[in-house]
Formats: C-alpha cells, sequence, structure tokens
C-alpha cells in the first residue's frame, strides 16, 4: 500500500498541488490524469523518489520512503520499484538481455541457470522469445516496450510506476501494454499510471485528476472497465 499524507509539491512560485491525501492500495491500477504540465508526471517522480516532496510524507509499507538516506532510497528503488516510460529507458547499446540483466537481484547472481530462464519466460510472454542477443537499438518502439515490459516480469516488484507507457505505440501494443499492467495489479502490484489515453484510464480501477488533489481530493471520474 502506498499512503501520500500532506504532499506538496512546487517549482518556484509556481504550485502544482499542496496538502494531497492518497491511498493507493496493492492490487489496485490508478490512472492519473491532467493536461501537460498539471503534475502528474511529478507526482508519479515522487512516489519514485525521483525528486522530492516539498511537504509532507509518502508511507509504502508503513515506512516512511522520504525519510531514507540516499543508499537505502537506492535499496529500495532496486528491491521494491518498476519502471515503465514512454521513452523505454533501456540501453540502446546493449542487447536485449543485458537490458534484463540490469534488474537481477544479487542473491540471483549466483543462480544463474534460474535467472536465464525466468528471462526466457519473460520474453515469450511479450513475445519476443529469441531475440536475447538482438541489440536494442534496431528493435522497433513497439518491441523496445516489450522488452521494458520483460524487465519488469522479471523483477516482479511490488510497485510498478507508469509513465505514459503507451503514448508512442501503436494500438496492439498499447492493448499488450495495459494487459501485462492489468496482471501485474491482478498479482498484487500497486500500478500507478500517468497517462492522456482514454483506453488507459477505461481499464485502471480509479481515475485521478491531479488538478483536484489537495484537501477536496476525489476521483473525478470512474473507470470503465
Amino acid at each position: 500500500m502506498i499512503e501520500v499524507a500532506a504532499a506538496s509539491k512546487s517549482f518556484g512560485d509556481r504550485h502544482l498541488w499542496s496538502d494531497v491525501n492518497l491511498t493507493i492500495e496493492s492490487g489496485e491500477m490508478v490512472a492519473l490524469v491532467g493536461p501537460s504540465g498539471s503534475g502528474k508526471s511529478t507526482l508519479l517522480n515522487c512516489l519514485g523518489l525521483l525528486e522530492p516532496l516539498d511537504g509532507g510524507r509518502i508511507m509504502v509499507g508503513g515506512k516512511d520512503i522520504t525519510r531514507l538516506s540516499p543508499g537505502r532510497a537506492r535499496r529500495f528503488r532496486r528491491d521494491t520499484l518498476g519502471y515503465l516510460f514512454q521513452n523505454y529507458a533501456l540501453i540502446e547499446s546493449a542487447s536485449v538481455r543485458q537490458n534484463l540483466d540490469v534488474v537481477i537481484g544479487v542473491g540471483d547472481r549466483f543462480r544463474r541457470a534460474a535467472v536465464r530462464e525466468r528471462q526466457e519466460r519473460a520474453l515469450e510472454a511479450v513475445g519476443m522469445a529469441g531475440r536475447s542477443a538482438t541489440k536494442v537499438f534496431t528493435l522497433s518502439g513497439g518491441e523496445q516496450q516489450r522488452v521494458a515490459l520483460a524487465r519488469l516480469l522479471v523483477k516482479q516488484p511490488a510497485i510498478i510506476l507508469a509513465d505514459e507507457p503507451t503514448g508512442a505505440l501503436d494500438d496492439d501494443n498499447a492493448a499488450m501494454v495495459m494487459q501485462a499492467l492489468r496482471s501485474f495489479a491482478e498479482q498484487g502490484s500497486a500500478v500507478v499510471v500517468a497517462t492522456h489515453s482514454d483506453f488507459v484510464k477505461s481499464r485502471s480501477d480509479r481515475v485521478i485528476d491531479v488538478r483536484t488533489l489537495g484537501p477536496q481530493a476525489k476521483v473525478v471520474e470512474p473507470a470503465l472497465r
């Protein structure tokens, strides 16, 4: 469970949101919506400890992650979080397998055969079987997002943060991404998606407009799913 309490964020004189109180349950997929510049990606980055809050706290599993030391914050991101971004966030000069190796835990490094099997299952699940040696820069955008999804499948994070994950994809690849994110939620992950897409909103459990966040924060439209 993610609990945001009395959170605020500004850039200079521009206030994005203040006194935000928000709970996201494990096993739930929440869509954050709003026009460009409204702060949805910033909120996502704060949840992932990529940007600091100006005030307030973020609790995960009863612990205030905003108070973690830099080292503990890195371990939290490594062990608990998974990211899915519109630009894929892959190492383009590396192979597909090398990109999957990035999320291998310290203990897994001593179980190479089991890790390789898990990676191959993940690639098969996203339609990329047999492509582990392929360099990422040779892949299409849709194929790169599939690799990013396979990376999540290998890691199995408790929290997934996705920033416009379908924004650059065709309908088939967008549907595949959303099916995978729904599957993560159904298996117990908390999934938070920043999006402009009506399709993504329709597949989410809750839709929250970040412009309403604050003391009056409400779900401003029901998901259509």
